[in-house]
C-alpha cells in the first residue's frame, strides 16, 4: 500500500498536535516545578512562636522566600504569630493554642519553645530554628535522621564556633585574658554551649568566669560586686537576651557577641551564623513540607554562612586597636 506525500504530512501534524496536547494536560494536571506550591485551593497555616515581645526582620523573610516557592500570603497561605514575651511559662500555652487553629506546621524559635511544641504534638511538623545542640538536647535522634516530627536548623553545635569566637576575642584583647561568659541561669541550651566553650578556652589558654545571671538587674550586680580585673572580656552565649551592650560600656569590657544586632547596638564584635540566610533555609523547610516531605527524612543543618562584625566606634571608646588581621576577617564593619 502507498502512501501519498501529503497524506504522509497530514498525518504527522496530527501526531505532533496530538502530542502537544497530551503534554499541556499533564503540565495543566499535576506537572510542576520541585519546590513549587501546588495549584489547590486550600490555605495553609504556618505558626511561628517566638520567645520575643515583637517580630523580628526575620519573619518577612521567611514570608517572603515562601513566595519564592509559589505560597503567597493572602493567596494560598497565612500565618499565625505568636510571642512568649520572655516568659517560659507561656511556652506550652501558646503551642497548644496554635495547634487549635490549626496550623499545618509550626516554626520554632528555641530548644525549649521546640521542646514544648514537641511535647505537646507528634503529628504537626515543626520546623526549628535553635541554638545549641538538637541531638544532646533530646530533640531530634540524629541531624541526618531526625526520627519524628522536628527537624529544621541549629545555629551553635560545634566546639569550633565557640572557640572561633574565643580566638577572635583574644586577638582584640591580646595576651591570656579572663573571660567573663553570660549566660542565662537554668537554660539547658547555655549549659551544653558551656561545656563547649570550655573545651575551646583550654585549648587557647583563656582562664572563663561563669556569670550565671537571671535578668539584665542579676548581670548588672554581678558585674558592679565583681572586684577589679576580675574579667578583660565579656562572652555573651547565644541562649542570652540581655541588653549586654550598655553594661559592658559601663564597665569597659570588650564583649563578644552571638549576632550582628549587638554590634549594630553598640557592642564590640560579633561573631556567628548568618540570620537571613537561617530564616531563608527554613522557609525552604516549610515550603518542603507543605508540599508533601515528611519532617522525619528532612536532614537538619548545621549554619553555612557566617558573619564577623566589628564596631569601631566602640573599639575607639575602649582604648583598642583592631589587628589588620582581624580588620581582614570582618564581613562587614560599623563606623
Amino acid at each position: 500500500m502507498t502512501i501519498t506525500r501529503r497524506r504522509l504530512a497530514f498525518s504527522r501534524r496530527r501526531f505532533v498536535q496530538g502530542t502537544g496536547m497530551a503534554g499541556l494536560g499533564l503540565l495543566a494536571g499535576c506537572g510542576r516545578l520541585p519546590g513549587q506550591a501546588p495549584q489547590s485551593a486550600r490555605v495553609y497555616r504556618v505558626g511561628v512562636l517566638t520567645a520575643g515581645s515583637v517580630p523580628g526582620p526575620g519573619l518577612a523573610l521567611l514570608r517572603e522566600t515562601l513566595k519564592e516557592f509559589g505560597y503567597v500570603e493572602g493567596q494560598n497561605v497565612g500565618f499565625e504569630h505568636r510571642y512568649a514575651m520572655e516568659s517560659e511559662e507561656r511556652f506550652p500555652e501558646l503551642v497548644e493554642e496554635l495547634i487549635r487553629l490549626p496550623v499545618d506546621v509550626l516554626v520554632t524559635g528555641t530548644t525549649d519553645i521546640t521542646r514544648a511544641a514537641r511535647d505537646t504534638t507528634q503529628v504537626i511538623p515543626i520546623v526549628m530554628m535553635i541554638n545549641g545542640d538538637p541531638v544532646r538536647s533530646g530533640l531530634i535522634a540524629s541531624l541526618a535522621r531526625p526520627g519524628s516530627n522536628v527537624t529544621g536548623l541549629t545555629r551553635d553545635v560545634s566546639t569550633q564556633l565557640m572557640g572561633k569566637r574565643l580566638a577572635l576575642l583574644n586577638e582584640v584583647v591580646p595576651g591570656p585574658i579572663r573571660v567573663g561568659i553570660v549566660m542565662a541561669a537554668g537554660s539547658e541550651t547555655a549549659e551544653l554551649t558551656l561545656a563547649a566553650t570550655q573545651a575551646a578556652a583550654e585549648a587557647l589558654g583563656v582562664v572563663l568566669l561563669v556569670l550565671r545571671v537571671a535578668d539584665a538587674d542579676d548581670l548588672a550586680r554581678a558585674l558592679d560586686a565583681a572586684p577589679p580585673g576580675y574579667a578583660q572580656a565579656l562572652l555573651v552565649l547565644p541562649s542570652s537576651e540581655l541588653p549586654v551592650p550598655a553594661l559592658a560600656a559601663q564597665h569597659r569590657l570588650p564583649a563578644m557577641y552571638p549576632r550582628r544586632e549587638y554590634v549594630v547596638g553598640g557592642g564590640l564584635l560579633a561573631y556567628g551564623p548568618n540570620n537571613p540566610a537561617l530564616y531563608r533555609r527554613a522557609a525552604e523547610y516549610v515550603a518542603r513540607i507543605l508540599n508533601g516531605a515528611k519532617p522525619e527524612n528532612l536532614p537538619v543543618e548545621q549554619p553555612r554562612e557566617f558573619d564577623f562584625v566589628i564596631n569601631l566606634k566602640t573599639a575607639q571608646a575602649l582604648g583598642l586597636t583592631i589587628p589588620p588581621h582581624a580588620l581582614l576577617q570582618a564581613t562587614e564593619i560599623v563606623q
